[in-house]
């Protein structure tokens, strides 16, 4: 009996927690009581802050990236393979609109002494990492950029043709 009246009460004390709410056709009915909830989105405070990796198939891992304009970026280039920078050596080189990459990767072979940046073609790069091996990792900061399309590539020895992307500025 005592059970009974226990199970009464609880079901009575559960149903009526809730509101009272009238329907279109004045009939009187019981929904459950609903609390507030705040719920906190994290903001990304850390615009303009890139990551790109290389690895060893010749490949970054991102063919696009994306910042925003007038402000400073900083890219970090990470090569996550184990082949060492004389085998499978990566950078990252942040080219002005309009250049030649073929003619600036043909160019960038003869420069190893310079990370594969080729000294007549300086004029041609906004920005780039120092050549890495496996397991390594370097970040720059690149000055503050106008809006628009610009190409980046691998100058180690034949990389540029596949490993190239596009960072849009926006």
């Amino acid at each position: 009996m005592k059970k009974t009246l226990i199970l009464a009460a609880t079901a009575l004390m559960i149903i009526s927690c809730g509101k009272k709410e009238t329907t279109t056709e004045g009939v009187e009915t019981t929904a459950p009581a609903i609390e507030e909830t705040t719920i906190d989105v994290a903001t990304d405070t850390q615009e303009n802050v890139l990551e790109i990796e290389g690895n060893d198939q010749m490949q970054f891992n991102k063919t696009e990236l994306r910042a925003k304009a007038g402000e400073p970026i900083t890219l970090t280039l990470k090569h996550v393979g184990q082949s060492g920078k004389d085998i499978m050596g990566h950078n990252f080189v942040l080219l002005k609109p309009g250049t030649d990459i073929a003619q600036f990767g043909n160019d960038a072979v003869n420069a190893k002494d310079s990370d594969y940046i080729p000294a007549e073609h300086a004029n041609d790069v906004i920005a780039h990492t120092k050549l890495i091996g496996g397991g390594e990792s370097d970040t720059i900061t690149i000055d503050a950029l106008e809006p628009g399309t610009y190409d980046y590539i691998c100058s180690f020895p034949g990389h540029y043709a596949i490993m190239k992307g596009q960072l849009i500025v926006e």
